[in-house]
């Protein structure tokens, strides 16, 4: 019987810094999550305290007093719609940049990957006057448009790498059966591709869902139309004069929450598309 190998320096070393990496994740989450139901005196004070009770009053403040509820239903409905066009225009365009060989393919291309490399904050000047000349800052359109195209570099990236991947046969005898190009895209490629779909979606409504300097500078006054980061944000400033911290801690939580159930319940569609685009 042939003896286990002993594990090597790098493994252990390796397995002691993802527990250090897991204990900086969980242990701040979780204060967050326990301050949420202290009163002030207990936040300022020792940080390893239990709450002394289960103040759920908390919660309730920053969903009615800070209009919390409010700013997640706004969130809800910009990244929903801005995922989803994200999606579809970045499959899309993903497709065709793949798998078709015209004049300008790589250009284009390359244009779309060039947009990861420019930092968001550079263009906010001019992005603002080009959202006010179409008549969309204050709304919720002009959120998505931008999300969307904030969004697609990364998608076209992602998707075109994964449909390269697809076998062309399948296209071929889509063809020859007589379906068109974008019966073939939506009936065949598509959902042979809902692997790398569900990830970079997840990516895209995780990264929209964070998004706080576009808010800031496309909705900047108008509180009834004011995402969740933007809120919160209020929040933390309130807390400041009003010394409402336990508020802002549960408004967090209720940020936090969302996102985290998402990647909890898909995480294996995530590490499934992402290990399908580098195995194929």
């Amino acid at each position: 019987m042939r003896d286990k190998p002993k594990p090597s320096v790098f493994s252990a070393l390796s397995h002691v810094a993802l527990i250090v990496w897991t204990l900086l994740i969980i242990l701040p989450l979780l204060w967050i999550f326990l301050a949420s139901f202290k009163n002030n005196t207990e936040i300022f004070g020792d940080a390893l305290q239990l709450p002394g009770a289960l103040r759920w009053d908390n919660w309730a403040r920053a969903l009615e007093k800070a209009n919390v509820g409010i700013y997640m239903v706004n969130t809800v409905v910009v990244v929903f719609f801005s995922t989803a066009g994200t999606m579809l225009f970045g499959s899309m365009a993903a497709y065709v940049l793949a798998r078709y060989r015209f004049p300008g393919n790589r250009l284009i291309y390359l244009l779309f990957v060039s947009g990861m490399a420019f930092p968001v904050f550079l263009a906010i000047g001019p992005l603002f006057f080009v959202v006010k000349q179409f008549g969309l800052l204050e709304s919720h359109v002009g959120l998505i448009v931008v999300y969307i195209a904030y969004s697609l570099p990364f998608t076209v990236f992602f998707l075109a790498a994964f449909f390269r991947t697809l076998p062309e046969a399948v296209a071929e005898a889509a063809r020859i059966d007589g379906a068109s190009h974008t019966r073939t895209f939506f009936q065949v490629m598509l959902p042979m591709a809902k692997p790398g779909m569900v990830s970079i979606t997840i990516f895209n409504v995780l990264g929209q869902w964070n998004q706080y300097l576009l808010p800031l500078a496309l909705v900047p006054s108008d509180r009834s139309k004011w995402v969740i980061t933007q809120g919160i944000a209020d929040i933390s400033t309130i807390a400041g004069y009003e010394a409402d911290w336990p508020a802002l801690f549960a408004a967090l939580n209720l940020a936090i929450i969302p996102v985290l159930i998402v990647y909890i319940v898909f995480q294996r569609q995530i590490q499934s598309g992402l290990g399908a685009g580098a195995l194929k």
